[in-house]
C-alpha cells in the first residue's frame, strides 16, 4: 500500500525524523492560506500523486506546469495550486496518461547545503533490510545505479537491533559528512530504520535528502509503501489508502482476494499461484505475444473468484484472448473446470479461450471442459498453450 508525501511527512515528524512544517490543500484557497500560515518568505507547492518525478513531471494540457514549483507569495501558491488541481500530472513513472492532482502539499523552503539519497528496502538475497545512501540525491536512484553505482552505499541491519551507531559512521564517512551532520545522521538514519520496521514497510525512500546551511538532515521528499499482509497489525495506516490513486480493476481484484497487475498487452492472464504466473506472462512474451495483465487466483480459488476474475479481465479493451493455466494442487482442476464453465455462462467468452490444465484430478477436469460445450481451445503443456493463444489472437 503507497500513501502520499504529505502523509509520509507527518508518520515521519511523528517518528522522530525531521521534516519542514506543510500543509495539504485540495483548493487554490486552501494553499494561499497555507502559505500564509507557514510565514515563509518563500514555499513549495508540490502535486500529490502516487508516482516518482514530480518535480520533474508536466501537466499534461499544460506542459510548462512542473508538478513541484517555488512560490514567493498566498497569491502565487493559490495561482500555482488552480493550475495543478484537477488536471493529468506527467512522470516518468506514471505513464503518457497521467494521474490527476487531487491535492497539493503547500511546504516551507529551507537553506540547502547539499542534496542526497536515502532508501530502505529489504534485500532477500540475506533476508535483511539494507538502508541505501547516495551523494547523488535528487536523481532516479535507478539512473545512479546503472551508470554509477559505486556512488550507491548499503548497510544491511537487524530488524530486532536496529541500525548501529557505528554504520551510520561509515556512511557518513563515504558522504563526506562532517561534524554536527553526524549527530543528526544518527538520529535521522537510525528513527527512520526503526519507523520501518515497526510499521511493516516495504519501502521507505527519501529523494532529495537534504543537509542544510546549519548542517540537519531533513526529509524534502518522503515516500513510504507497506506490506500489505501486515496492514491488520496497522488499522491506521489503512485508513490512509487512498483509492483514487489506484486502478480500480486493481481494487476491484484485492476486494475479491485475486492478485491482479494490469500490463499493455493483449493476452489475459488466469493463473493460479505467483510463480507460476510470472513465468506463463514470460513464456507469452517468448513466443511473441504481450501479456495484458498479471493475475492469480490463489490455490484455493473457487467459482466465484474465477467468474469475478474473467470479468476483469474481459473489462480490459485491448484484451483479444485469455490464456488459463492452472496446477491443481489445493486447488483441484475439476474445481476450476466447473468455474470455468459456470464463468463462460455468467460472463460469455467472446475471445478466443486456451486452457491448460494439469495436477489433482486433471483427467477428470478435462472432461468436464469436453462435454461442457464451452468453447475453447486446450493444451496439453505450457508451450503449447503460449504458441496456441498467441496464434489464435495472431489469427
Amino acid at each position: 500500500m503507497k500513501i502520499h508525501e504529505y502523509q509520509a511527512k507527518d508518520i515521519f515528524r511523528k517518528s522522530g525524523v525531521a521534516v519542514l512544517r506543510g500543509k495539504v490543500a485540495a483548493s487554490a484557497e486552501e494553499a494561499a492560506a497555507a502559505f500564509k500560515e507557514l510565514g515563509g518568505p518563500l514555499a513549495v507547492v508540490k502535486a500529490q500523486i502516487h508516482a516518482g518525478g514530480r518535480g520533474k513531471g508536466t501537466i499534461k494540457r499544460n506542459p510548462q506546469q512542473r508538478g513541484v514549483q517555488l512560490v514567493r507569495s498566498a497569491e502565487e501558491a493559490g495561482k500555482v495550486a488552480k493550475n495543478l488541481l484537477g488536471q493529468e500530472l506527467v512522470t516518468i513513472q506514471t505513464g503518457p496518461e497521467g494521474k490527476t492532482v487531487n491535492r497539493v502539499f503547500v511546504e516551507e523552503g529551507c537553506q540547502i547545503a547539499r542534496e542526497l539519497y536515502l532508501g530502505i528496502v529489504l534485500d532477500r538475497a540475506v533476508a535483511k533490510p539494507v538502508l541505501m545512501v547516495s551523494s547523488e540525491g535528487g536523481v532516479e536512484i535507478e539512473k545512479v545505479a546503472a551508470e554509477t553505482p559505486h556512488l550507491i552505499f548499503k548497510e544491511h541491519f537487524d530488524p530486532q537491533v536496529g541500525l548501529l551507531p557505528y554504520q551510520v559512521r561509515k556512511l557518513c564517512y563515504k558522504l563526506k559528512l562532517q561534524g554536527p551532520t553526524v549527530a543528526s545522521a544518527e538520529k535521522f538514519m537510525r528513527a527512520l530504520c526503526r519507523l520501518y520496521v515497526q510499521l511493516d514497510c516495504s519501502l521507505v525512500e527519501i529523494n532529495p535528502l537534504v543537509v542544510t546551511q546549519s548542517g540537519e538532515l531533513i526529509a524534502l521528499d518522503g515516500k513510504l509503501s507497506f506490506d500489505d499482509n501486515a496492514m491488520f497489525r496497522h488499522k491506521d495506516l489503512a485508513e490512509l489508502r487512498d483509492l483514487s490513486e489506484e486502478d480500480p480493476a486493481e481494487v476491484r481484484a484485492s476486494n475479491t482476494g485475486l492478485s491482479y497487475v494490469k500490463l499493455d498487452g493483449n493476452i489475459g492472464c488466469l493463473v493460479n499461484g505467483a510463480g507460476l504466473a510470472m513465468s506463463t506472462m514470460d513464456i507469452i512474451k517468448l513466443h511473441g505475444g504481450e501479456p495484458a495483465n498479471f493475475l492469480d487466483v490463489g490455490g484455493g480459488a473457487n467459482e466465484q473468484q474465477v467468474t469475478e476474475a474473467f470479468r476483469i479481465i474481459l473489462s480490459d479493451p485491448n484484451v483479444k484472448g485469455i490464456l488459463v493455466n492452472i496446477f491443481g494442487g489445493i486447488a483441484r482442476c475439476t474445481t476450476i473446470a466447473a468455474a470455468i464453465v459456470a464463468a463462460s455462462k455468467a460472463v460469455g467468452f467472446k475471445v478466443p479461450l486456451v486452457v491448460r490444465l494439469e495436477g489433482t484430478e486433471v483427467e477428470e477436469g478435462k472432461k468436464i471442459l469436453r462435454e461442457s460445450g464451452v468453447k475453447l481451445i486446450t493444451a496439453d503443456d505450457l508451450t503449447d498453450a503460449a504458441k496456441k493463444i498467441v496464434a489464435a489472437v495472431k489469427g
